[in-house]
């Protein structure tokens, strides 16, 4: 049995109470690369607490999740 590419059904999940869709099984890193921010200049908040970047690796997006997303801006 082969499975294609369209089985797999995107997920909804919020950022930044935005809807928005990606794949199962997209790691944290890979999300925000895709919505083109680079991930050393932003902070994430997952379904209410903040997020570690050291977790971030191993962080899976799941339906029905929250992210608040932050970018760090410099200046002064």
């Amino acid at each position: 049995m082969s499975t294609s590419i369209d089985s797999f059904q995107p997920i909804q999940v919020q950022v930044n109470g935005e809807p928005r869709q990606c794949h199962p099984q997209t790691r944290l890193p890979d999300l925000l690369e895709q919505m083109g921010l680079n991930p050393r200049l932003v902070a994430v908040e997952y379904n209410g607490e903040i997020l570690h970047r050291q977790f971030w690796d191993g962080t899976e997006i799941q339906d029905g999740d929250r992210l608040e997303i932050v970018t760090i801006v410099g200046g002064g």
